[in-house]
């Protein structure tokens, strides 16, 4: 079998597309993956699965060092309304962030090199759950990929902004960072008319709020980027009953790991600090999991911004950091590597129900990753290391 063709690739898609599931449940999608991956020519291949996970293995003919590809393979919990005939047949769910386009072109890359033995090790990872429950610092953590851990490792995130097929990188970082903020205020209700015997929660977190606004504006080095959204505020059942708890929860956007730090170290001070002041009980949970920011590595961004630059088949651009998150970020905090755009040129944003991307970016996915990991392990990986 040759590797996939364009036509070939676009029918692999839509059918992934067809069969979206939540992160740790993609039972299907892995099922679809390793049929796949079984059906390419296994010469060189090794094959690993951990829960919903799969690790292929390339052998490579001087071995001394690997090379990481990372694809994501889970949906997300939205009723799909592109109206397309290959629209997802799962209720509730599909790939509205287009990882569908990310896995196709994992597999693209895949299946040159079943067929072409690249010189070093490859290692490919179809990840699971990078939605939520950091799937990338789950699968990391287990060990299964120890054995064949990359040396460098890449992956890239569909942008429907860019032009179809466009490549997008920089240096430094690509995607902030994220930490998801749980405050629970609780005091104690009474009559509206009485508030000296009740404790008010919805004062209380009021000042939360409040407060919180004055963390990037006054703690956060303002040349440096970060968010702090607090999108839910919930307290109280009716206007005269005085509320004795108040739940708020909101997300930390920082695009450095220490902006992310000490973002969250004012959330939890503030908090304290209220909970104090109104004499009432604090429950906190701050929690980042593996959503690190997306920090590309300098020298293996730099190959990789050069080499793109210089392919004529490939239309290059630099972009600017995003404030979206990405547990890529974890990986690339214990393996030096780089992510970039993949332009797919849509109106619609990512996670949108009617985000339709355009099919032919995916072979100019495969094409510009199946130069660069050629020119990489024989041109600058070999020199480099």
């Amino acid at each position: 079998m040759m590797a996939f063709t364009a036509e070939e690739l676009i029918k692999i898609r839509r059918q992934l597309h067809q069969i979206p599931e939540i992160g740790m449940e993609e039972f299907e999608t892995s099922a679809k993956l390793m049929a796949i991956i079984k059906s390419l020519p296994q010469t060189f291949l090794e094959i690993k699965t951990w829960k919903t996970a799969i690790l292929v293995h390339v052998q490579g003919k001087n071995p001394s060092k690997t090379i990481g590809y990372r694809t994501d393979i889970d949906g997300l919990p939205v009723t799909e309304q592109t109206g397309l005939p290959y629209a997802s047949k799962h209720a509730g769910r599909m790939h509205a962030c287009g990882h569908d386009i990310h896995m196709t072109v994992a597999l693209g890359i895949l299946s040159h090199f079943a067929e072409v033995q690249p010189e070093c090790n490859l290692t490919f990872l179809f990840q699971p759950s990078e939605e939520i429950l950091s799937g990338g610092k789950q699968v990391y953590e287990s060990g299964v990929m120890d054995e064949w851990m990359p040396d460098e490792i890449y992956a890239f995130h569909d942008n429907p902004q860019l032009p179809a097929g466009t490549i997008g990188c920089r240096l430094g970082t690509l995607f902030a960072g994220t930490c998801e903020i749980h405050a629970t205020f609780t005091g104690k209700s009474g009559h509206a008319a009485y508030p000296h015997m009740a404790n008010d929660m919805v004062v209380a977190g009021a000042q939360f709020v409040n407060q919180i606004q004055t963390i990037v504006s006054r703690n956060v080095d303002p040349i440096q980027a970060g968010v702090v959204t607090l999108g839910h505020f919930e307290a109280g059942t009716t206007g005269n009953v005085i509320a004795g708890k108040c739940q708020i929860d909101g997300t930390i956007r920082a695009l450095t790991q220490v902006n992310n730090r000490l973002i969250q170290k004012r959330v939890e001070a503030i908090a304290k600090g209220v909970a104090q002041a109104f004499d009432c009980q604090l429950d906190l949970k701050l929690e980042q999991g593996g959503y690190y920011p997306v920090e590309n590595n300098d020298q293996t961004t730099k190959a990789f911004i050069d080499f793109m630059q210089a392919n004529p088949e490939v239309d290059f651009v630099e972009t600017q950091p995003a404030m979206t998150g990405e547990d890529f970020g974890f990986l690339l905090s214990k393996i030096p590597g780089t992510m970039f755009w993949l332009g797919v040129d849509s109106p619609y944003s990512l996670h949108s129900e009617y985000l339709a991307p355009k099919e032919e970016a995916i072979f100019a996915g495969v094409k510009a990753m199946v130069a660069y990991i050629e020119h990489r392990q024989t041109e600058v990986f070999a020199a480099k290391y």
